[in-house]
C-alpha cells in the first residue's frame, strides 16, 4: 500500500510483519470469506490452515460483531512455537522463506494490504488510522511524509473499507501514532 514512499525490496527483506509475538498474536491477520474462498481456489495454498474466528480469540464477542464471526478466518500459531519463549516468533504459514508471501491479492487478508498501517476504534467509538511503530522501513521515513501521502491517497477507502468490515478494526494502541 505504501509501495510509492516504502522500497518493496525493504519489505522483502525484513518480512517483520510476517511473524508473531505469542504477546503480539492480536496482530495475526483475519481473513475474510472472499479471502478464504479465493485461497481454496489455489491449488498450491493450503486453506485448512484458515480455522473460524472465535470469540475464544478475541474476548467476549457480543453485540454487532458476534453477528460477523462465521464470515471471517484465522490461523492458530499456538503450534508452530517451538519453545516458551514469549519472544520467539511464529510465521503466517503462508510466508515462503525464499519469496515472501505466497498469496496474491484476492487472497490476502486486509491487515496485510495496509501493512504498516492499522485502522484502530479508540475508546470513544472513533475509528482511526494509525501506524505500526515497529515496522522497521517505515520507522526510517519522516513522519510528516507519511501522513500527508496516506491523508492524500488511502485514508478515505482505509474508512470506508473498515466500515464494511467493522470486526477488522483493531482496538488502539496508544504507541500507535494516528496519522
Amino acid at each position: 500500500m505504501l509501495s510509492s514512499i516504502l522500497k518493496k525490496e525493504s519489505c522483502a527483506a525484513c518480512r517483520f510483519c510476517c511473524a508473531f509475538r505469542r504477546q503480539s498474536l492480536w496482530e495475526v491477520p483475519i481473513f475474510t470469506k472472499e479471502n478464504k474462498e479465493a485461497i481454496e481456489k489455489n491449488s498450491s495454498l493450503d486453506a485448512s490452515v484458515l480455522i473460524p474466528v472465535s470469540d475464544g480469540l478475541f474476548g467476549d464477542v457480543k453485540g454487532d460483531f458476534a453477528d460477523f464471526l462465521s464470515d471471517y478466518f484465522r490461523y492458530e500459531l499456538f503450534d508452530s512455537y517451538q519453545t516458551e519463549d514469549p519472544e520467539e516468533e511464529a510465521p503466517c504459514p503462508y510466508l515462503d522463506s525464499k519469496t515472501g508471501c505466497v498469496l496474491n491479492e484476492d487472497e490476502k487478508p486486509w491487515d496485510c494490504k495496509i501493512w504498516p498501517l492499522r485502522v484502530m476504534r479508540k475508546e470513544d467509538g472513533e475509528i482511526v488510522v494509525a501506524l505500526t511503530p515497529t515496522c522497521p522501513s517505515v520507522n526510517q521515513l519522516d513522519m510528516e511524509t507519511i501522513k500527508e501521502f496516506v491523508n492524500d491517497e488511502f485514508k478515505e477507502k482505509l474508512l470506508s473499507y473498515a466500515k464494511e468490515h467493522p470486526f477488522l478494526v483493531k482496538e488502539y494502541r496508544e504507541d500507535f501514532p494516528i496519522l
